[in-house]
């Protein structure tokens, strides 16, 4: 099996800590000549969580910032919307520049032109959380069965590291499962500390961590270590990716779990598209698909719920590893960066169905 010691019974079965953010939508219109937007509420934590319960129907939860004027009601009614119970840290807004929600501009792109993806985190409300703002004996005391966090909220500030590191520490305590994207982004962790800060902080979250999810090319950034050239072997090829473990699990021990997509991008809307996952020394992958992409934001967090369901749900490893391609290959198919599936099409998908109309 798979060596991780998941309690039955929980409060909640998952509970995430990250920021919640607003990403504006003009399909394939590029954002220069737009003259409207779709409105979806994303932030990779919240959405393994919202997928978790909306999809698999599991109880999950959120811990993050909530900012109160419209925009912040707007996140918060789509977050009740997906079944996810908040724990907000309230911040007030002064009426000109903030606290915010982020927002995040993403266009679809479309064939040969490629998505294109740009920020606004000034004065961003989950970049003020720090150590202390949650009361974890609290929310924990109750039970919870798999606690997650990511490299993103990371690299907001630098207080959000150290409450990534003290809400390990007490999930741990706890007796939850712990997971962490890694989810490295450079250009974040440039804003404040550089690269270096960022294996830094990346490095001591890790050593509290069961399970990570991150391609070769996170492992490589947020945890310093060495690997081959990427490029140099085929996107669906997963021996950079296994050849990297030992090396991870020499540096962190305590971790039992590795996993992540594999996607070969042919067009902006063609993906080829599988999964692998380490679990306690064994190798474990998913077929490849080939997919007709919608939205391809929020895959990778749609495969990540998906795995993780898996593993809750008592799951072989080799079915949770299928039933993770299966909900990120879904959610390539829909709008938005959360889960429009349920669970029985999750399930048809990673036995081998097929997209014949159902009567």
């Amino acid at each position: 099996m798979h060596g991780l010691d998941i309690r039955p019974t929980g409060a909640l079965d998952f509970l995430s800590l990250g920021a919640l953010v607003h990403r504006l939508d003009p399909g394939i219109v590029p954002f220069r000549k737009a003259t409207e937007c779709h409105i979806h509420v994303s932030g990779g934590e919240f959405n393994a969580a919202a997928n978790l319960a909306d999809c698999f129907r599991l109880q999950t939860g959120v811990a993050t910032a909530m900012v109160d004027y419209p925009i912040g009601d707007l996140i918060a009614e789509r977050v009740r919307a997906m079944g996810v119970k908040p724990f907000y840290k309230r911040f007030a807004h002064n009426g000109v520049n903030g606290p915010n929600m982020a927002a995040v501009y993403s266009d679809r792109g479309l064939g040969v032109r490629a998505p294109v993806v740009f920020y606004n985190r000034a004065n961003e409300a989950a970049a003020m959380l720090k150590p202390g703002d949650f009361d974890w004996a609290s929310i924990f005391r109750d039970g919870v069965r798999w606690f997650h966090s990511g490299g993103i909220f990371a690299s907001l500030s630098e207080t959000t590291g150290a409450l990534i590191l003290e809400a390990m520490k007490a999930a741990k305590a706890a007796g939850a499962v712990t997971s962490f994207d890694l989810n490295f982004r450079e250009k974040l962790w440039n804003l404040w500390g550089g690269a270096t800060k960022g294996v830094e902080v990346v490095s001591a979250i890790v050593e509290h961590v069961d399970v990570l999810v991150g391609n070769e090319e996170d492992l490589q950034k947020g945890l310093g270590i060495r690997g081959p050239e990427v490029a140099s072997h085929g996107a669906l090829d997963p021996a950079v990716f296994f050849g990297m473990i030992a090396e991870v699990t020499k540096r962190h021990p305590n971790v039992k779990g590795v996993a992540t997509t594999l996607r070969e991008v042919r067009s902006t809307n063609r993906h080829g598209w599988s999964a692998v996952a380490w679990l306690e020394g064994k190798t474990y992958s998913a077929p490849t698909a080939e997919l007709d992409v919608l939205d391809r934001v929020g895959g990778g967090d749609g495969f990540a719920s998906g795995f993780i369901y898996g593993l809750l749900a008592g799951e072989p490893p080799e079915e949770a590893v299928k039933l993770g391609w299966a909900h990120g290959a879904l959610l390539t198919t829909f709008p938005g960066d959360t889960t429009m599936a349920t669970v029985e099409q999750v399930r048809a998908f990673a036995k081998g169905g097929s997209a014949r109309i159902q009567r």
